[in-house]
């Protein structure tokens, strides 16, 4: 399963789970497959994470490729 295809079953699981004629024991079972996806998701999110690059421009005006990090600010940005 790649990560699209566990993305649209999460999305089908979460309507499911909406509707008010499902049991609990049903919305239990629900929530275990849901979970197991979002682990998944999260995964394979982190996984192409550490794979990308951002390239940068020194203050020389070289280029330079650095990893990419969510966290960190982006003084070209600014």
């Amino acid at each position: 399963m790649n990560f699209e295809e566990a993305y649209a079953k999460l999305e089908g699981i979460l309507e499911k789970m909406t509707k008010n004629d499902v049991s609990l024991d049903k919305a239990l079972a629900y929530y275990d497959e849901a979970d197991k996806l979002l682990e998944f998701c999260s995964k394979k999110l982190d996984e192409a994470e550490k794979k990308i690059q951002m390239l940068t421009k020194t203050g020389a005006g070289a280029l330079s490729m650095k990893d990419f990090n969510p966290t960190e600010r982006d003084e070209t940005l600014t």
